[in-house]
C-alpha cells in the first residue's frame, strides 16, 4: 500500500521534473479552444491518451520484449513526425486535402484523422494525446522500482502501482492544462476562434515536433539535469526508504537514475569515458581457456574491472571484498575481470597466476595484461585500482588503491539498479556487504615499500644503489629507520637480490604487520628476528611460531610478522643457504 501511494505522489511530481518538457506545449495548446464548454473534454481526452500510451509502451518497450528489434529513433521519429504534422494542419488548413493520396480516401476516415484534430473530434484528441507516449521517458525513481522490482515479482501488484503512477501524472498534467486555459482566457489569447489561434497552436506543434524528432528535448533535459534544476527524483528518493518492505531504504543517496536511452548515452558521453577494451591479453585465468572482453557486456552487464597483481600485499587485502561482491551480485548482473598487470616478472608465468587465483579463493576471470596494453590505455599507474564499467559501456566510478569500499559498492548497486532498468530483471539488495569484512587499518604504517632490485633499490643503505652485479655487504651497528641492509654475498639484478650463500636481510621499520615477496626454486629455510629475539607470538602466517622459521620457495608474498599494534623494531631475516630471491618489503 505504500508503494502504490508512493507512485500516485510520484506520478503527480513528475510534472516538476525535466523529463516533461516535451508534453507540456501540447498538453497545454492541445487543451484550448475558444469554445468553454468543449475545453475540459478535450484536455481530459488529450491528457488520459497520453497515460493510455504510457503504460502501453512501457510494456512494449521497458517491461516485455516486444519491439525489441524496433530502435528507439523509431518511436522519436514516430511521435515527433505526428505532432509535426498536426502542427502543420493548423497552420495550413487546406494542407491536408491537397494532398493527392488523401483524395483517394474515403470521406469518413478523413474526418477522422486528417480534420479530426482541427475539429476537436474524439479521436483527434486520442491520436496527439497518444503520439506522446513513446517519447515520454519518466525520471521518476519510483516507477522504475515498479519496472523492474514489483513488476517482474508480482504482475497484478506491478500493474497498480504503474496506473497509480499514470494516474497521478494525469491529474497533474489535468491541472496543468485547466490553468493554462483559464491565463489564455485573462490574456486574450483564445478570443478570435478562426484568427491566429490555431496559427499559433500549429507553429508550437511544428517547433515541438522537431525539437522531438532531432532530439533537442533530451538534450535541453540533460543541461537540467546537469544544472540541478527541477530535480524532484532527491524527494522520490527520500520518501522510497520508508517504502520498502524489508525495511532497507531501496536506492542509495544520490542515485543518478536516467530513463531513457538515447538521453542517457548522450549525458554519460559528456559525462565519462568508454572503457577501452582489453588490449593484446597474454592469457586468461577462470574462463576454461576462452576470450574474454569487455565489449561482450555492453547492454548485458555491469563490468568491474580489478587492476592488480597477485604479490601484492595492497592488492590482496581488496580480494575479500572483491569475492564478496562476486558472490552477492554475480547473479544479478555484476561481472568482475581481473586485470593482472606483473609487478615482477614472474607475474608474467601464466601458472604462477593460476596458483595465486586458486590459493585465493577467486572464482571470476583474470586477464594476463603482460605487457601493460590495458593498463595504458586505461591511463592507470597504480596497483590496485577499480574501474566500474555501467551497462552502456562507461567508466562511470574508479578507485585508487584500498579503502572506500562501502563507496565502491555503493556505486556498484547504482550500476546495477541501471542495469535492471534496461533489461528488465529484479534490483540489487542495498544492504552493504562490504560493511560486514573488517578493513585492515593502515593508520600506524610509518615505512614504505621497498625494492631489492637494482632498479628500485633507493633504500639500500649499505650498497651502491643501482648498481648491479655481485658482492660482499657486512651491516654498520648504526641501522636507521626504513632503510635496507644486506649482509653477506648477494648478486644484485635489476628486479631482485639472491643470496649466493648464507646471509641477513636487516630492517627498521614502523607497522604492525611485514611482507616479503620472494622465491626460492630450491626452497630456502628463514629465521626471523624481531629486536634480536625470535618472532615467536609475533609470527606472521608463514611463520612458525614455535620455531620462528619458515621456508621460502613459490614466487608469492610471505607473511613474516604480525602484531596488533604498530611500532618501531629491527627485523631480522637469516637465510640458510643460496638461492633466495628477494623482491620487496611491504607493510601492513
Amino acid at each position: 500500500m505504500a508503494l502504490l501511494i508512493l507512485s500516485f505522489i510520484a506520478g503527480l511530481l513528475t510534472v516538476l521534473a525535466p523529463c516533461i518538457l516535451p508534453l507540456l506545449p501540447i498538453i497545454i495548446g492541445g487543451s484550448l479552444d475558444p469554445m468553454r464548454h468543449v475545453r475540459l473534454r478535450h484536455a481530459t481526452t488529450v491528457v488520459f491518451s497520453l497515460g493510455a500510451s504510457v503504460i502501453v509502451f512501457t510494456f512494449l518497450l521497458k517491461a516485455s520484449t516486444a519491439f525489441i528489434a524496433i530502435p528507439q529513433a523509431f518511436w522519436t521519429y514516430l511521435s515527433g513526425g505526428i505532432v509535426f504534422f498536426f502542427g502543420l494542419t493548423l497552420l495550413f488548413p487546406g494542407f491536408w486535402e491537397r494532398l493527392p493520396f488523401i483524395a483517394r480516401l474515403n470521406a469518413r476516415s478523413t474526418q477522422l484523422v486528417s480534420t479530426g484534430y482541427q475539429r476537436k473530434s474524439f479521436w483527434g484528441n486520442v491520436l496527439i494525446g497518444a503520439a506522446l507516449g513513446p517519447v515520454f521517458a519518466t525520471c521518476s525513481p519510483t516507477y522504475f522500482i515498479v519496472l523492474a522490482t514489483v513488476l517482474p515479482q508480482n504482475f497484478a501488484l506491478g500493474v497498480l502501482d504503474m496506473f497509480a503512477y499514470v494516474a497521478g501524472l494525469c491529474l497533474a498534467l489535468l491541472a496543468i492544462a485547466i490553468f493554462g486555459q483559464r491565463l489564455a482566457d485573462r490574456l486574450g489569447f483564445a478570443a478570435d476562434p478562426h484568427g491566429n489561434f490555431k496559427r499559433v497552436l500549429g507553429i508550437v506543434f511544428v517547433i515541438v515536433g522537431v525539437v522531438i524528432f532531432t532530439g533537442y528535448d533530451k538534450k535541453a533535459q540533460i543541461k537540467l539535469l546537469e544544472w540541478g534544476i527541477f530535480d524532484i527524483t532527491k524527494v522520490e528518493q527520500r520518501l522510497l526508504q520508508f517504502v520498502d518492505p524489508s525495511g532497507k531504504p531501496i536506492l542509495p543517496q544520490n542515485t543518478p537514475i536516467i530513463f531513457d536511452e538515447g538521453m542517457r548515452v548522450e549525458k554519460k558521453v559528456q559525462l565519462f569515458e568508454r572503457a577501452p577494451e582489453i588490449m593484446k591479453p597474454a592469457g586468461f585465468v577462470n574462463t576454461n581457456g576462452q576470450p574474454i572482453t569487455i565489449g561482450e557486456f555492453r547492454g548485458k552487464k555491469v563490468v568491474l574491472l580489478d587492476i592488480w597483481t597477485y604479490s601484492c600485499i595492497n592488492c590482496q587485502r581488496t580480494i575479500p571484498y572483491l569475492k564478496a561482491w562476486d558472490d552477492k551480485y554475480r547473479d544479478q548482473g555484476l561481472q568482475i575481470i581481473g586485470i593482472h598487470t606483473p609487478e615482477f616478472a614472474f607475474e608474467k608465468d601464466a601458472k604462477n597466476v593460476e596458483w595465486a587465483v586458486q590459493q585465493f579463493g577467486i572464482k571470476y576471470p583474470s586477464v594476463l595484461d603482460n605487457d601493460y596494453e590495458t593498463w595504458r590505455a586505461l591511463g592507470n599507474n597504480y596497483w590496485p585500482r577499480k574501474y566500474l564499467v555501467d551497462i552502456d559501456g562507461f567508466i562511470v566510478y574508479d578507485h585508487i588503491g584500498e579503502g572506500a569500499y562501502e563507496e565502491t559498492e555503493a556505486a556498484i548497486q547504482r550500476a546495477l539498479m541501471e542495469r535492471s532498468m534496461v533489461v528488465g530483471e529484479g534490483m540489487p539488495g542495498t544492504d552493504i556487504v562490504a560493511a560486514e569484512i573488517e578493513e585492515a587499518d593502515l593508520s600506524g604504517i610509518g615505512s614504505p615499500e621497498t625494492y631489492f632490485g637494482a632498479l628500485r633499490n633507493e633504500y639500500f643503505a649499505n650498497g651502491d644503489p643501482g648498481a648491479l652485479g655481485s658482492g660482499t655487504f657486512a651491516v654498520p651497528e648504526n641501522i636507521i629507520r626504513n632503510a635496507l641492509y644486506l649482509e653477506g654475498e648477494w648478486n644484485i639484478t635489476e628486479e631482485y637480490a639472491e643470496t649466493k650463500s648464507r646471509g641477513k636481510i636487516i630492517y627498521r621499520y614502523n607497522a604492525k604487520d611485514v611482507y616479503l615477496v620472494a622465491s626460492a626454486l630450491d626452497g630456502v629455510t628463514i629465521t626471523v628476528l624481531r629486536d634480536g629475539k625470535p618472532v615467536g607470538d609475533f609470527a606472521g602466517g608463514d611463520i612458525d611460531v614455535a620455531t620462528s622459521r619458515g621456508e621460502v620457495r613459490e614466487h608469492r608474498l610471505y607473511k613474516l610478522v604480525h602484531d596488533e599494534e604498530p611500532g618501531e623494531h629491527v627485523l631480522e631475516i637469516q637465510i640458510d643457504g643460496a638461492g633466495l630471491e628477494a623482491y620487496a618489503f611491504t607493510f601492513g
